[in-house]
């Protein structure tokens, strides 16, 4: 075994399902296993990315943003969208790719005579390059993952004032005088805070600068080494380790959140192969989904 330095035993460390990553002030659960279930909650945004099976922790996230309608991934929107109407909480909005809107407000209609209830929700539908608000200065965009069915990612985003660049250093007193005086002191600046890919390729990455410059980023690193090969990866649509660590340089984020491991791989090789091939300067922000 590699010796590791302690600021990474933390996040290589071993954890119970549905695991809270150490993120900083990022709150998140999720779970995440290819092929078998996805789901990733930030409770401080009230979304869900995917709905997999849909955990207990979902339920009580009221908007879910479905990248694609694989059953791993979109299986639980029925049952989530049924689990808070038992609890009486509000109706669900569901966010799902253009391609999929007709089917989804479809599936809806037989699970409604199925199950003789209402299932009330909204099914909205979203497009690459559009954006929606999510209240509160928040906002979401689409961009286009490459995967084998129709697939887009999300890229959650936050509105701030800050401080024009030639205002900063100055005093308070200073800032308050140009103020009353009528300057522009401040301007809304757009932050990508967390981007969330889905299941995709590479090529993301390569396309997307919300993708490598939000403060986390969430990546499906489906295959870790030679059982499945970066060709054989591309044919699945999925991503390889091999492929990140070629674009080392090119992650801007803060932290990178690693999810969906085939189910080839224990969760002590996880571990040990991303700590083991992911260089110095990167392998520091990364964090595991285990």
């Amino acid at each position: 075994m590699s010796r590791r330095s302690t600021e990474l035993e933390t996040p290589f460390a071993p954890s119970p399902p549905g695991h809270r990553p150490e993120l900083g002030d990022i709150e998140l659960e999720g779970l995440s296993l290819g092929g078998l279930e996805t789901t990733i909650a930030l409770p401080k945004w009230d979304v869900c990315f995917d709905i997999g099976r849909c955990p207990p922790f979902a339920v009580r996230r009221s908007t879910v943003l479905v990248t694609h309608a694989h059953m791993d991934h979109a299986g639980g929107l029925a049952y989530h969208c049924a689990m808070r109407d038992l609890l009486h909480l509000p109706p669900p909005r569901y966010i799902v790719p253009r391609e999929n809107l007709d089917a989804f407000h479809d599936l809806f209609e037989v699970w409604r005579r199925l199950d003789r209830s209402t299932f009330p929700c909204t099914i909205e539908a979203m497009s690459p390059g559009e954006t929606l608000s999510l209240g509160k200065d928040r906002a979401v965009t689409a961009f286009r993952s490459p995967h084998r069915v129709p697939c887009q990612g999300y890229a959650l985003t936050r509105s701030t004032n800050e401080l024009l660049p030639e205002h900063r250093g100055r005093s308070a007193e200073e800032i308050r005088a140009l103020r009353l005086a009528g300057h522009a002191i401040t301007a809304r600046v757009d932050r990508v805070e967390v981007a969330f890919c889905g299941d995709t390729v590479i090529d993301v990455v390569d396309r997307e600068a919300m993708v490598r410059t939000a403060r986390l980023l969430i990546l499906e690193v489906t295959f870790l080494d030679q059982r499945v090969d970066v060709q054989s990866a591309r044919s699945k649509g999925h991503v390889h380790l091999e492929e990140v660590i070629e674009r080392a340089a090119a992650f801007e984020n803060e932290y990178l959140l690693f999810t969906h491991f085939s189910q080839r791989y224990t969760p002590s090789e996880v571990r040990q192969l991303v700590y083991d091939r992911v260089p110095a300067g990167l392998r520091e922000r990364v964090r595991l989904l285990v």
